[in-house]
């Protein structure tokens, strides 16, 4: 079903309580709503094929998750939440996607119109990254927080992806003991946590590059990161990150 172009601008909490109960389920734990028609090949590149390479142990962790697929999402002015528009908003307000809570329910608005599959992706694996990151739970923080110091001993150079990078350099530029858990060292933990998960679960799906510049973590950090994500959340059967684990299986 569409709202095809009578409504020109919807906020996604509007949408999300109007349509909540016409979801279509993907699986036990995903359904969508589209308010565009939208091709069953397309759909299943938007739903079916990122879905199927998420971790069951993130499933598990994550709270029921409805994705609306909307033409563009257009970020809000404070005074109303973003909303999901069917021409482009300015560029400035453009957004990739945004997220409600809803009856128990996660909402994520996902924008489609002019985004390459593999930006389409890695938003939508951001969107799942940031979720978990917001409720991370004491097995999984305290590992990656041992990881993050690790290397903050080490001096480590580098991020997996330009927030983490920001809060890392501020974390070094105003804390004396970067180790000791501050709000500043949460703060750059969860953030790094969030963008190396995005890349862990876009790496599982697709065959991407990481991109080297002089902000990029040296690969055998990234790697050993990418292989506690593994430990935590194997992937599913048939999926690897690495292309060593999908030969051992």
């Amino acid at each position: 079903m569409s709202t095809g172009s009578e409504q020109p601008k919807l906020t996604v909490d509007e949408l999300a309580a109007r349509f909540r109960g016409e979801m279509i389920p993907v699986t036990s734990r995903f359904a969508y709503f589209s308010t565009l028609p939208i091709p069953e090949d397309d759909l299943k590149q938007y739903l079916n094929d990122p879905i199927a390479a998420v971790s069951p142990a993130i499933v598990a962790a994550l709270p029921p998750i409805g994705v609306i697929l909307a033409p563009y999402i257009e970020k809000g002015n404070g005074k109303e939440g973003d909303s999901v528009t069917f021409e482009p908003p300015a560029e400035p307000r453009q957004i990739p996607s945004a997220r409600r809570e809803l009856d128990g329910m996660t909402i994520l608005a996902m924008a489609v119109k002019g985004i390459e599959a593999a930006d389409y992706h890695y938003q939508f694996y951001n969107a799942l990254a940031a979720l978990l990151a917001d409720h991370w739970p004491p097995e999984v923080q305290e590992p990656f927080f041992r990881t993050i110091r690790e290397e903050l001993s080490a001096e480590v150079h580098g991020e997996v992806d330009e927030k983490s990078w920001h809060l890392k350099q501020a974390l070094v530029r105003r804390q004396v003991n970067v180790r000791k858990e501050t709000k500043l060292f949460r703060d750059y933990a969860r953030q790094s946590f969030e963008d190396t998960l995005t890349l862990y679960l876009h790496g599982t799906c697709c065959d991407i590059d990481v991109e080297t510049g002089p902000r990029q973590m040296p690969s055998r950090y990234l790697r050993r990161r990418l292989e506690l994500l593994t430990t935590l959340f194997p992937p599913p059967e048939g999926y690897a990150v690495l292309p060593e684990q999908l030969k051992s299986r």
